[in-house]
């Protein structure tokens, strides 16, 4: 047995015995361990959204892993890898008319180009130090306060107790790291460390004073980890991709010295501060990042230099009240947890809730502001949002290549960003999605002969690269998908149904346009209505009758459409807003409308299986895996606001089918789109499951333990389990959570006005019945609410319309009706029954 202990076994024996941490140690907001991290999945992960850190709390050794959002392979995406690709759309359609779908298929294989870029590791701090061996009660700790953003380490050697601190601030863009060390009456006491640094990619290191810097460059080329190319997956050269400067200083009352060329040594400290900051020469998608890139060597060499010279106490307080001024917008509370459950470690609560079925509320709660706090943690750089991994990445070739996959990925880790109150971590995003126009625009006239408007296949990367990946080798069911421009165009218009600005509406407005202009052009007329040839529903594959071989290119994919009819929509909403903004292109706009109009009118509608489900294919033809992963077509239930209970009914209950025979076992981010599905269809029994389903405890992939538990959902952690490790689950059920207690839409009248509706408690379920409450979540229209209940029924509500707002608001839950007019900034109790 692994001589840190078999891990399951061990969380099981705990859980049933019922050993408890000490008493104070089970605040709702911290994630608690006794022990060092072992393996990546049970670390602890900070960042600022530019900056990383991947806490282990090792004693002889410690390993923190660092990472910086702009870090990754290529250079700008210029060239387009096969530009005949067109030339085969005429070819793949004719076969997809005349019924010969494996030819079709196999054609489809044309309308591919190159991969995306991978994200990089930036390297590793090593703090070595023997400080004796840990007592028989070395009351070792370990935790994460996602109130503050802070990660504390606490253990006793002898009579000796050493403490770390760790946090990784956005207003002083640095990585700080407190070392202390105390004697058996709480005096400071002196000890020794020796600090070292690794990367994986060309660098030179240079240690001098105080300080360690370290100078390096990615690969200005790279293929993903799955792409047999003989061995070679990077290329390098010193004059080409993105470089670093990564710069360590350490600040203690002892003495500090090099030693062997690359180490830093502490000698007589009681207290040690280190502070990391780095930066690169990326400067934009467009732009060369030798040529034309940031400067960074002496930009990271000065701002080190600046936040060592502040005291730590300083340096934390910036960051604290940075963090919670965007943390401490929205509280959740769903009940108390049992002092006996509340008391264990994190992990052995996620493992008894597993086993178990115990009722935890706090790791309820726990989980969902875990998924805010990564939010703001991985998401505050411009124009580069949080990736697969969210920030937090140490390997050369990372699952998928940490990529930005756009047929469900990045949307889902912005669901909760508008909703949850943290807006700001959405602009991330929105200024991608501007970045992929132009690019995308090139990839609809090479690879789809669309002359007009822009799109993005499946993935991209920090160059805003558009094309459909493959190489002409990739399977057309994950690398010829056309609608990821299509789908993210619609969180443009999500930002602006929470934040209504017309002037950011007309900003917005040509990328918007764009991307209802693909899809217009690139719909075909097939049995008198309007569909999409060639298409595929992601990742999925289809059966012919009489056949057992899964094909994925047809022709009025489910999918497609549902994102066409959303994308189309909005540009219909925004372009009839627009006409009182610009009175001088009335005319052409009322035309656009008429446009969108008539191909809305002429959309291939949706289509009722045999089996009472929602058909994804065209044909009511049968799933070649009927549980698989991804439920594109149900997009217009959720994240689209097409399908609803009250106004399609049916369709409704087409989508309660499909997830039916889907099942309940899945990844992690499927479970958390899942949550938000049945939450939509107001089922809060099977919202509530699923959530649960979520909680399902994952072993680290690195344990080989005969009792290794795998599959979707989530690790020691609270990261989310694929597996592996990717954080879009995370933030699926962070906003799962907030769709089971209120949801709310957007809509423009007869009158040309927008009107904002809101339901509370939509999908409450039993076990969260008793008491709880909600508040600072945001309504579309642009307010923001805080209410409570009890036994079911609110017992308070109040609303603010934020200054950006619609005036009118109607607000339901269950049979109470509310309608009402507020003025920006003004707040209105609507219940109270404290009174």
């Amino acid at each position: 047995m692994n001589s840190r202990f078999s891990l399951i076994i061990s969380l099981t024996v705990i859980c049933l015995t019922g050993a408890l941490l000490p008493a104070g140690a089970s605040e709702r907001l911290v994630l608690n361990y006794d022990r060092p991290a072992e393996f990546f999945e049970e670390s602890l992960v900070l960042g600022n959204g530019k900056l990383g850190a991947i806490v282990y709390g090792g004693v002889e050794e410690e390993c923190v892993s660092l990472n910086d959002i702009t870090l990754w392979t290529g250079e700008p995406d210029t060239d387009v890898t096969n530009p005949d690709s067109y030339t085969y759309i005429p070819q793949i359609r004719q076969l997809l008319d005349e019924g010969k779908f494996a030819e079709a298929n196999s054609l489809n294989r044309k309308i591919q180009g190159h991969y995306s870029e991978n994200y990089q590791p930036l390297g590793t701090l090593v703090i070595r130090g023997s400080d004796g061996y840990l007592s028989p009660d070395s009351s070792y700790r370990r935790s994460l306060d996602i109130s503050k953003a802070v990660a504390s380490v606490s253990y006793v050697c002898g009579k000796t107790t050493f403490k770390r601190d760790y946090f990784v601030s956005a207003p002083d863009s640095a990585i700080i790291i407190r070392l202390r060390a105390f004697d058996a009456e709480g005096a400071p006491a002196r000890f020794s460390k020796r600090l070292s640094y690794h990367c994986q990619l060309p660098h030179q290191t240079e240690v001098s004073g105080n300080g360690i810097s370290i100078e390096g460059y990615a690969a200005y080329a790279s293929l993903p980890s799955y792409y047999q190319c003989g061995g070679q997956h990077f290329w390098y050269d010193s004059n080409r991709g993105i470089h670093f400067r990564t710069v360590v200083r350490v600040v203690c009352d002892g003495k500090v010295s090099g030693v062997l060329g690359d180490e830093l040594q502490l000698d007589g400290a009681t207290e040690a501060m280190i502070v990391i900051c780095n930066e690169t020469s990326f400067n934009g998608a467009e732009k060369d990042p030798v040529k034309e890139g940031k400067e960074y060597h002496q930009t990271a060499e000065r701002l080190a230099e600046r936040k060592s010279a502040i005291p730590f106490d300083t340096l934390l307080e910036h960051h604290v009240a940075d963090y919670q001024s965007l943390f401490g917008r929205l509280s959740l509370d769903l009940g108390t947890t049992e002092p006996s459950i509340a008391s264990k470690t994190t992990d052995r609560q996620l493992l008894a809730y597993t086993l178990n079925g115990e009722r935890n509320p706090d790791l309820e709660e726990l989980y969902f502001q875990y998924g805010r706090y990564l939010l703001i943690s991985s998401s505050r750089t411009p124009s580069v949002p949080a990736n697969l991994q969210g920030l937090w990445n140490e390997k050369m070739l990372p699952p998928w290549s940490s990529n930005y996959t756009s047929n469900i990925n990045v949307e889902e880790n912005y669901w909760p960003a508008e909703v949850g109150n943290l807006s700001e971590m959405h602009s991330s995003l929105l200024g991608f999605v501007k970045a992929l126009q132009r690019t995308g625009e090139q990839s609809a006239k090479a690879y789809y002969g669309v002359q007009e408007g822009w799109n993005l296949g499946q993935n991209t990367d920090i160059w805003a690269m558009t094309c459909p990946v493959g190489m002409r080798g990739g399977d057309p069911c994950w690398a010829c998908w056309t609608m990821g421009g299509a789908w993210l165009s619609t969180h443009l218009w999500e930002h602006f149904a929470f934040v209504p600005d017309n002037k950011y509406l007309q900003e917005v407005y040509p990328v918007m346009k764009g991307a209802a202009d693909f899809c217009l052009n690139w719909l075909v007329e097939k049995d008198g209505v309007l569909l999409t040839s060639p298409g595929t529903s992601p990742e999925n594959k289809y059966l012919l009758p009489g056949s057992t071989k899964g094909l994925a290119t047809l022709y009025g994919s489910t999918s497609d459409l549902a994102m066409v009819r959303e994308c189309l929509g909005n540009a219909r909403s925004t372009t009839k807003l627009l006409m009182k903004e610009m009175p001088e292109l009335k005319d052409s706009l009322a035309a656009y409308i008429g446009r969108i109009d008539d191909a809305l009118a002429r959309l291939a509608p949706y289509k009722v299986g045999v089996k009472g489900n929602l058909q994804e294919w065209y044909e009511d033809w049968e799933d070649a895996e009927p549980t698989h992963r991804h439920q594109s077509h149900l997009f217009g239930l959720y994240p689209g606001h097409h399908i609803t209970v009250a106004e399609t009914p049916e369709l409704a209950r087409a989508a309660a089918k499909t997830l039916e025979l889907r099942g309940d076992k899945t990844t992690g981010w499927s479970t958390g789109w899942r949550i938000n599905l049945h939450a939509r269809l107001h089922d809060a029994a099977k919202a509530y499951h699923i959530y649960r389903v979520l909680l399902n405890y994952i072993s680290p992939d690195g344990y080989k333990g005969e009792d290794a538990r795998r599959g979707g959902g989530t690790y020691p952690n609270l990261l989310d389990a694929h597996s592996p490790f990717q954080i879009d689950g995370n933030f699926g059920g962070c906003a799962g959570v907030m769709e089971m207690l209120v949801q709310s839409s957007l809509k423009i009248g007869n009158d040309g006005r927008l009107q904002a509706e809101a339901e509370l408690l939509p999908a409450l379920p039993d076990e969260w019945k008793g008491e709880g409450s909600l508040k600072g979540v945001c309504l579309r229209g642009g307010f923001e609410i805080a209410f409570s209940w009890k036994d079911g029924k609110l017992t308070s509500l109040t609303v603010t319309a934020r200054q950006n707002t619609v005036s009118r608001l109607t607000l339901t839950c269950g049979d109470k009706h509310w309608t009402f007019r507020l003025r920006p900034g003004e707040t209105r109790v609507i219940v109270d029954r404290s009174r």
